[in-house]
């Protein structure tokens, strides 16, 4: 099949105030390939992407696009979805309470004069649901099935559309292992079939596995289109490209002082907040050290993060038994607060909806688990609010023109980083970290390692939650592994690579 080129943006050009978020980004697509686009947060990606659906209209940027030969000038959403250009974004535009059948063809359904034809939007539902790889009934309610299967039915919307060019960006952010891989074989699939697909990805294992080409932005610009059957191209290679420095590690060095154990869980039993026998927590023993960074490893849904949050004031499921000491001294975390009062700090897996306010600016979120240290009486001191959210602004090295900006507007990676500076400003002794790296590119995942090194050297417990083997490798003292709600083993950092960690964490019992 001979090769044309579907897509060209020329020079494409876009400032926010204050901003350049695209400066002369060019890229072809060719028809009938898989290609990535591959940056570090705020690099511009998706911005390139929201100029091509129309979402940022035409007019609204400098440059052009040229779509199966012709200019196109997209004025909305409607019109490049017209032309057979499909975005399916990370935050999935799906109506829980609908079918997935009601979802597929939601403000597309086929019928005449106002009347939806169910017959039809049934058997086409079915014929798409087979072509994605779906099992479900037609009429189950999209909020049943898991966020892999949810993917899914935003495909198979898309293919309802006669989707010429399909846009997935961070397509598989949110899934386990095998989730990705039916995504992948999907796409490869739907490639065979002649679509063309535009990927989003940090995740270079994938990008490596399924991508004909990948562009490279960086801070706004194209640096580079890597052809991956011709260029040999390596997850090291297009690191490169991104960070233009090659990483030859990707931890900072570290040598750790750990002093005696300060905190220690023993026995810690746990049931599910709605399922009644049901245990998330199941006798688990466990204890950090002054100075140490502590990783648990377990797979998607092994109750890393249940343990976390029932230890941090009994968050999350029904508290059964088991103590807690800190400094040698049993005490009682009944609550939130009563937590952060015990010098606890917790920093969520799910920024958006756990950890961050995102109608708040940077300034007021910096200060609002530990108000108390600036205010006067009753009254929040904005001066001394300012100050602070400064300080961390600067250490942390946030991007961002100000921290009056609101949260809602920066990259994942620098939300991140703000949800990290209101722990810190509390001061913890024990600070939780649930996947601090989640959605974060390779350059401010480095700096996230150097800031919790940096707690620790402070003689800090750090508590690392991770699903990436190689993240919790490269930067833990100690780490326990967790499978079905139980520690199943705890390796120093020195017996531990990803063989040893993944025997235990599909372990059911500890060996002793």
């Amino acid at each position: 099949m001979e090769h044309h080129k579907i897509l060209e943006m020329r020079s494409i050009t876009k400032e926010f105030p204050g901003v350049k978020a695209l400066d002369q980004v060019s890229i072809t697509v060719e028809a009938g390939e898989i290609h990535a686009i591959c940056g570090e947060n705020g690099a511009g990606k998706s911005t390139l992407m929201k100029v091509l659906s129309g979402l940022y209209p035409y007019g609204t940027y400098d440059g052009s696009i040229i779509f199966q030969g012709e200019e196109v000038q997209f004025k909305d959403i409607r019109s490049s979805e017209s032309a057979g250009i499909v975005i399916i974004h990370q935050e999935l535009a799906l109506i829980p309470e609908l079918s997935i059948a009601e979802n597929i063809f939601l403000g597309n359904e086929p019928g005449r004069g106002g009347i939806i034809d169910w017959d039809s939007v049934n058997s086409q539902t079915l014929e798409l649901m087979a072509r994605v790889g779906l099992r479900e009934e037609a009429n189950t309610p999209v909020k049943d099935i898991g966020v892999g299967k949810q993917q899914l039915v935003e495909i198979a919307k898309a293919l309802s559309k006669q989707v010429k060019l399909l846009i997935l960006d961070e397509p598989t952010a949110a899934l386990n292992e095998s989730d990705s891989q039916h995504l992948l074989d999907l796409m490869a699939g739907l490639r065979s079939k002649g679509i063309t697909c535009i990927m989003i990805s940090h995740k270079l294992n994938e990008i490596e596995q399924i991508a004909d080409s990948i562009t490279i932005i960086r801070d706004g610009k194209t640096i580079e289109t890597l052809h991956v059957k011709n260029d040999g191209v390596d997850e090291d290679r297009i690191i490169r490209g991104m960070v233009g420095r090659s990483l030859e590690s990707r931890f900072p060095d570290h040598t750790p002082t750990i002093g005696e154990t300060f905190f220690e869980v023993r026995n810690w039993t746990v049931g599910h907040p709605a399922v009644a026998d049901r245990l998330v927590c199941k006798g688990s023993n466990f204890k950090v050290r002054r100075g140490e960074i502590v990783g648990f490893a377990g797979l998607m849904g092994a109750g890393r993060t249940e343990l976390a949050r029932s230890i941090f004031g009994r968050s999350y499921g029904n508290f059964i038994s088991g103590e807690i000491y800190k400094d040698g001294e049993l005490v009682n975390l009944k609550s939130v607060p009563s937590a952060i009062r015990h010098g606890l700090a917790y920093v969520t897996e799910d920024r958006k909806s756990l950890g961050l306010n995102l109608l708040d600016d940077i300034k007021t979120t910096t200060v609002s688990a530990a108000l108390k240290k600036i205010t006067r009486g009753l009254v929040v001191d904005n001066d001394q609010e300012f100050v602070v959210a400064e300080k961390y602004r600067k250490s942390l090295r946030t991007k961002t023109p100000s921290v009056n900006e609101g949260v809602a507007k920066l990259s994942g990676g620098n939300q991140q980083k703000v949800v990290l500076a209101k722990w810190m400003f509390t001061d913890p002794d024990l600070l939780i970290l649930d996947e601090p790296t989640r959605g974060i590119d390779v350059g401010a995942k480095y700096e996230i390692y150097g800031i919790i090194q940096e707690l620790a050297n402070q003689g800090k417990g750090v508590i690392v939650i991770s699903s990436e083997l190689p993240e919790l490798l490269g930067i833990s003292d100690r780490i326990y592994t967790i499978f079905e709600g139980a520690i199943t083993g705890e390796l120093a950092r020195g017996e531990a690579n990803q063989e040893s960690l993944m025997k235990l964490m599909t372990a059911r019992r500890k060996t002793a």
